[in-house]
């Protein structure tokens, strides 16, 4: 990445020089040239950032090859991105321990990197029919709250878990969403809910129960991969058309997930088509970061997420 950024950056000094030269042989740049100066270099900026999810480098953490302390410096120095999300259990007993919590935030902040977001797994259901455990598990997601707000990121990823028929579950996702996101909004953040199995992995399902929250701080967070509503052994029995699930789920996005597995000799994620998913995601008037989370196995980690990155600048480059 620094290779290459320093190559585009050279190319560009060369390209002005050239520019430069030609104005003074004849005598002046017009407004013209400077107006079409200006259009090419806005051109050259996409309408997204990247941010990583620390999902992406998940075998690595969980084999104590990568330490989360050292998260936001390969963040920044492999991968050069200013943006991390991370994910909260590769520091699920940490959530109350004022001293790592402190040397998280200060390494983010040596590196120049930006805390956006904590993903929460493992805190029960909100979306319980049970009352006595859904209520449970609203509190427990209070001490991520604090986490983040303290990190400075703008939003926790839950998950819209239950177990009963839809409209059950659905009617119980609004209540434990309602509880969460109003102790959220004390502390100035969202609560965002990602397409993450079940009946989350319905758009329509997931857009309604946002619509009946009806709340500013409530959103959710689309993922690109994530519509297997029934999964069997190793396949998905029942899968959610992606494209039309993330178009319902836009709306309310507050975070976009760029989920990628397997890549063809051009660089192109084999699952989904980037081109048409980027262009949904700039329909909705999306322009925040999208977190690349590579959940292949060949190539490795490191590989993977390279190139889930050249490929969203190369797509998002033709967007913009």
């Amino acid at each position: 990445m620094k290779r290459r950024t320093f190559i585009e950056k050279g190319s560009q000094t060369a390209l002005g020089l050239g520019l430069f030269s030609l104005a003074a042989c004849s005598g002046n740049t017009t407004q013209e040239e400077e107006a079409a100066a200006e259009t090419t270099e806005k051109a050259k900026k996409m309408f997204f950032n990247i941010s990583l999810a620390q999902w992406s480098l998940h075998r690595s953490l969980h084999a104590g090859k990568l330490d989360n302390l050292d998260f936001a410096a390969t963040v920044r120095n492999e991968f050069g991105l200013d943006g991390l999300e991370y994910v909260n259990q590769f520091f699920k007993d940490k959530a109350n321990d004022a001293a790592y919590l402190a040397d998280m935030k200060k390494r983010a902040a040596d590196h120049g990197v930006k805390a956006l977001l904590i993903m929460i797994d493992g805190e029960g259901h909100l979306g319980s029919t049970v009352d006595a455990e859904r209520i449970k598990a609203v509190e427990n997601h209070y001490k991520w709250v604090d986490a983040a707000k303290y990190f400075g990121c703008h939003a926790i990823r839950v998950n819209a878990a239950g177990k009963g028929a839809a409209e059950e579950v659905a009617k119980a996702a609004v209540d434990g969403l309602g509880r969460l996101s109003e102790y959220a909004a004390k502390a100035g953040l969202n609560i965002i809910v990602e397409n993450h199995g079940g009946y989350s992995s319905n758009g329509q399902w997931l857009a309604g129960v946002m619509s009946t929250v009806n709340m500013s701080n409530c959103g959710t967070l689309p993922d690109f991969g994530n519509f297997c509503i029934k999964r069997g052994e190793g396949t998905c029995e029942e899968e959610y058309d992606r494209y039309k699930g993330v178009t319902e789920l836009m709306p309310f996005a507050k975070a976009v997930s760029a989920k990628t597995h397997d890549f063809d000799a051009n660089g192109n994620e084999v699952n989904t088509d980037y081109k048409k998913m980027l262009q949904i995601v700039k329909s909705a008037g999306y322009t925040g970061y999208i977190g690349v989370e590579y959940e292949g196995k060949d190539p490795d980690e490191v590989a993977g997420i390279h190139k889930t990155i050249d490929l969203m600048k190369r797509v998002g480059m033709e967007l913009s």
